[in-house]
């Protein structure tokens, strides 16, 4: 029997589970004002502007507990937020975090879940400002609101993209969709078989990108101290050829994607292959790399050539020409959004 310390969360009630949860959050921005502890929060961002967004998560659609350790939920969490950020081509600075949980979840699993927020918070420099804690009839559901700040002249939206650009994207692609593979393949294992010793043949990079992925503040740093604003940008949550629709649709141009410039890591490559899975599907249609898809002026390019961590994979074209994808063969195929979607149907429709 497990002599586990377990607390009912309602033996602490809503507001004194939030003061126990936040208790160690400690403000890091002169632009929070006023962070918990009253009915809403105050920033002051002094000539900057606010940028905004906001994800939910829920238990069986977007993560399943079987794998996910809580603490790497909390950090996984706070990233998929701060990304969105990051993708305006902006700062992070603060979070608000609601949760609904059921009664199976105990104080010490939300200290848990929360150590991997703060932890997040800390790398990424953000203030947890406020939220809420209610109960839910069935598992976990998390939202989290990410505000940032950014310079009138340096904001990227996805509708900036011009014919002649350059078309780049950060890191690499396809990871943590085989990383969600190998998860899924050795939580089915232990389902049929709990005796079994889950092996995930020590693919750190796979499944720590699935796990516990990082946003890519340095990209955005670097652009920042190198003078380069993007003409677009996307972060890439739902596969590579989602992204590129979106900006294709938002921007008003096709763009030409080049298969053999798609940077994929080593690890990805070989495992797709013993999932008998097209390493380039990986990357078009797998998603949650969080990684950054953006176009440039072509007078950027010598910059972008040097930065680190950067390829350049493709570039945008007159909108008659579509979002095409150019084979390593040398043909040419149209590009179709078969990522994640939401309530079953296509988000770019």
């Amino acid at each position: 029997m497990s002599t586990e310390k377990r607390t009912d969360v309602n033996t602490l009630g809503e507001f004194g589970l939030i003061r126990h949860l936040t208790k160690q959050f400690e403000i890091q921005n002169d632009s929070t004002v006023r962070g918990i502890g009253d009915d809403a929060a105050v920033f002051d961002h002094k000539g900057w502007v606010s940028v905004v967004s906001t994800d939910s998560l829920v238990e069986g659609i977007h993560f399943d507990l079987m794998y996910m350790p809580l603490k790497h939920l909390g950090y996984k969490s706070v990233v998929v937020n701060v990304s969105d950020i990051y993708a305006m081509n902006a700062i992070p600075q603060q979070i608000v975090v609601s949760i609904a949980i059921s009664n199976r979840f105990s104080v010490e699993a939300l200290d848990e879940f929360y150590a991997g927020v703060k932890a997040a918070c800390e790398k990424y420099k953000v203030d947890l400002v406020g939220g809420d804690t209610t109960s839910s009839n069935k598992g976990l559901f998390i939202n989290i609101t990410a505000i940032g700040k950014a310079k009138p002249d340096r904001i990227t939206y996805r509708s900036g993209a011009r014919p002649g650009d350059i078309l780049c994207v950060s890191g690499d692609l396809g990871a943590a969709y085989l990383g969600l593979q190998l998860l899924e393949r050795e939580k089915q294992l232990f389902i049929d078989n709990p005796n079994m010793k889950p092996d995930l043949e020590d693919q750190k990079h796979l499944v720590g990108k699935q796990l516990r992925p990082e946003a890519r503040g340095d990209i955005i740093a670097y652009m920042a101290q190198h003078d380069i604003i993007p003409t677009a940008m996307i972060d890439v949550s739902d596969g590579l050829s989602s992204e590129i629709m979106h900006l294709c649709k938002e921007s008003n141009v096709g763009i030409l994607l080049e298969e053999g410039k798609v940077p994929l890591h080593p690890d990805t490559e070989k495992m797709a292959l013993n999932f008998n899975i097209d390493p380039i599907s990986c990357a078009l249609s797998g998603g949650e790399d969080y990684e950054l898809l953006f176009t440039i002026d072509s007078g950027d390019l010598e910059k972008i050539q040097t930065m680190p961590d950067i390829y350049i994979i493709g570039d945008v074209t007159d909108p008659e020409a579509g979002a095409v994808l150019k084979t390593t063969g040398g043909n040419f195929h149209r590009l179709t959004a078969q990522g994640w979607t939401h309530f079953g149907e296509d988000k770019t429709s």
